[in-house]
C-alpha cells in the first residue's frame, strides 16, 4: 500500500509539473500570472472539476514563481515603478476577496461559461487597441493616474477570485488599452504582482468553502512554474513587440474555445 501511495504521489507530481510548465512559459512569454492559462492546463493533466481547478491555480501562485521572469525583463530595460504596483496591488486584494465569495455561489457550469465570457472580452479590449510604435528602453511612459492603476488591480483581482486565475491577463489588456503601455512593459508590470501572494485572500475563501485540493500536484505546479516562466520571458524578450499583442490575441481565444467545449 506504502508502494502504491508513494507512486500516485510521484505521479500527481508529474502531472501538476507539465500543467505548471505549460502556463509558466506561457506566463513568462506574454507576461502574464499563470492562471490564465493553468486553469485550462489543470483540467487537462488532472482531470478535475472547474472549482478545485481555479482553487489549485490560485494555490499554487502564491509562492513568487514569477521571480525568474521578473528578472530577464528587469534585465531587458522593462522597470516598473513600485508606486504601480503598490496601487494594483490593493485594487487586486479587494477584488480577489469578492471575488472568490462570488465563486463560491456559482456552478461548475455557471463558472466555465464565465471563464469563456471574460477571455472573449479580453481578446476584443486587446483587439481594439490602436496601434502606436513602441516605447524605446529609454522612454518612460507618463506616470497613470493612481485610480486607474487601483481600477484595473481591482478588476484583475476580481476576475482572479471568481475564475481562479492571477489577473495578469487583465492587467496586461487593460493597462495597454486604458493606459497606453507598451506591451513589454505592460507584461512586465503584470508579471511583477506574480511575486506578491496577492491570491492569499481568494485561495483561503476557496479553502473555507470546502474543496479539497491535491497538494502533491500542487508542489508539482509549482515546481514547473518557477522553471519555465524565465524559459517564456527569455523568449519574450527576444521578439519584436509586434508579434506579443497577435499571440495574446489567439492564446485567449484558444482558452476560450477550450473551455466552451469542457461547457457542453
Amino acid at each position: 500500500m506504502s508502494a502504491w501511495v508513494n507512486l500516485a504521489n510521484l505521479l500527481a507530481v508529474l502531472k501538476g509539473s507539465g500543467a505548471g510548465a505549460i502556463a509558466g512559459f506561457v506566463s513568462g512569454l506574454l507576461g502574464v500570472s499563470p492562471g490564465g492559462i493553468l486553469v485550462p492546463a489543470v483540467c487537462i493533466t488532472l482531470d478535475v472539476d472547474q472549482h478545485v481547478a481555479q482553487g489549485i491555480s490560485l494555490v499554487a501562485q502564491i509562492p513568487p514563481t514569477g521571480l525568474g521572469g521578473v528578472s530577464e525583463y528587469r534585465r531587458r530595460g522593462q522597470a516598473v515603478p513600485v508606486a504601480w504596483v503598490v496601487l494594483l496591488s490593493a485594487g487586486f486584494l479587494v477584488g480577489g476577496a469578492f471575488g472568490a465569495i462570488t465563486a463560491g455561489g456559482l456552478s461548475d457550469h455557471a463558472l466555465r461559461w464565465s471563464f469563456v465570457g471574460y477571455l472573449l472580452i479580453l481578446a476584443i479590449i486587446a483587439a481594439l487597441r490602436s496601434p502606436r510604435p513602441p516605447l524605446s528602453m529609454m522612454e518612460e511612459p507618463a506616470a497613470p493616474h493612481g485610480v486607474a492603476l487601483a481600477a484595473i488591480g481591482a478588476a484583475a483581482g476580481l476576475s482572479s477570485g471568481v475564475l481562479g486565475i492571477g489577473g495578469g491577463l487583465a492587467v496586461t489588456a487593460l493597462s495597454t488599452t486604458l493606459l497606453q503601455l507598451g506591451q513589454h512593459r505592460a507584461q512586465a508590470m503584470s508579471l511583477i504582482l506574480t511575486l506578491l501572494p496577492l491570491t492569499i485572500p481568494a485561495a483561503a475563501v476557496y479553502l473555507a468553502q470546502g474543496w479539497v485540493l491535491p497538494w502533491w500536484s500542487i508542489a508539482g505546479v509549482i515546481g514547473g512554474l518557477w522553471i519555465a516562466t524565465a524559459v517564456g520571458a527569455r523568449v519574450a524578450n527576444r521578439l519584436p513587440e509586434r508579434m506579443l499583442r497577435p499571440t495574446f490575441i489567439v492564446l485567449i481565444l484558444g482558452m476560450a474555445a477550450y473551455m466552451a467545449t469542457r461547457s457542453e
